[in-house]
């Protein structure tokens, strides 16, 4: 059975500098399990149906607005039962001032408190957005992930097959290494895959030989990256004699991760061949593809054309 995607709390106060107002013991390692974040509105009203309390809640000055209406015993009344569904967090917008029963509910039921500068609206969004990456299912595969001509190409195949070589060959002509050997793939937004290294082995890469490497103080800040989008896998593979290699380019491929069809190459592997200039234009090409214009479709058309010019004024002639 697959784990359940989570984050802890203190990882999200780190990101988004959040001021702790309350903490009880422990609410750094408090898990976050779900992507969405809520304004309490209507909870603050009494009204609780269809609430999830496993998001984290938002206070901003609209709340605080309808808040300051009440007397002191009905905020407190509504603060109770807010917290009282032990809600992971409450955030107040704005840098607003916590109500004091606000306070000493949040101490009664041990809930988090914090506060931000932001605006509610910004704070909202950028957090969604942040936890729908964060929280989003996530693969380990064995490969390089390098950004070539602002295209994450994965690059995959049987371990001595050249992957890490031909990476530090993309890196010497300005390209970006974002992993090596484990690449973290997560589904994003709009069904798009985003890869990563983990921590551990960021920025290292093993060169056979050689050892492990520090790409970026080796070759610079420039030179490797944090994350990036994958949109292209290629396969690289031992040259076999006699195996039949795409010549044309007019059928497509794809490699279901994570229920995305990912477009896919398989390069074969030969002394004298330049992986980092195939890779180049590979990736140069699967751009071109993403703008509406395939050459090799284009390419067959054309000689269809050329053909049927040809057959036509043969035909002219036997009349």
């Amino acid at each position: 059975m697959a784990s359940i995607p989570k984050i802890q709390l203190g990882t999200i106060i780190d990101n988004f500098k959040l001021e702790v107002l309350f903490g009880p013991e422990g609410y750094r390692e408090k898990e976050i399990t779900t992507e969405d974040v809520n304004r309490p509105g209507l909870q603050l009203t009494g009204f609780f149906d269809y609430f999830d309390e496993k998001r984290m809640q938002m206070i901003g000055l609209v709340e605080t607005s309808y808040l300051e209406r009440l007397t002191s015993q009905e905020r407190r009344e509504r603060f109770d039962m807010l917290m009282g569904y032990h809600v992971p967090a409450l955030i107040l917008a704005r840098n607003l001032e916590p109500f004091a029963e606000c306070l000493e509910m949040a101490r009664k039921h041990n809930c988090v408190l914090l506060r931000t500068e932001e605006n509610t609206a910004n704070i909202m969004s950028m957090m969604i957005a942040y936890l729908r990456m964060a929280l989003s299912p996530c693969i380990t595969r064995h490969g390089v992930l390098v950004e070539v001509y602002g295209e994450g190409v994965l690059i995959m195949g049987e371990s001595g097959v050249g992957k890490s070589e031909t990476a530090i060959e993309l890196v010497k002509r300005g390209h970006r290494l974002i992993a090596d050997d484990a690449v973290e793939i997560r589904r994003g937004l709009n069904n798009r895959l985003f890869g990563t290294a983990p921590e551990l082995i960021r920025h290292y890469i093993e060169l056979r030989g050689i050892g492990v490497v520090d790409v970026r103080r080796l070759f610079g800040m420039s030179a490797v990256k944090l994350d990036s989008a994958v949109d292209l896998l290629i396969n690289l593979e031992v040259w076999k004699e006699g195996a039949v290699y795409d010549r044309l380019g007019a059928d497509e491929f794809f490699t279901n991760i994570l229920d995305v069809e990912l477009p896919t190459l398989t390069i074969p592997v030969k002394p004298g061949r330049n992986l980092a200039v195939i890779i180049e234009v590979a990736a140069m090409n699967n751009r071109n593809k993403k703008m509406g214009h395939n050459a090799a479709l284009e390419f067959a058309n054309q000689v269809d054309r050329h053909i049927q010019q040809e057959a036509a004024a043969m035909e002219r002639r036997h009349f």
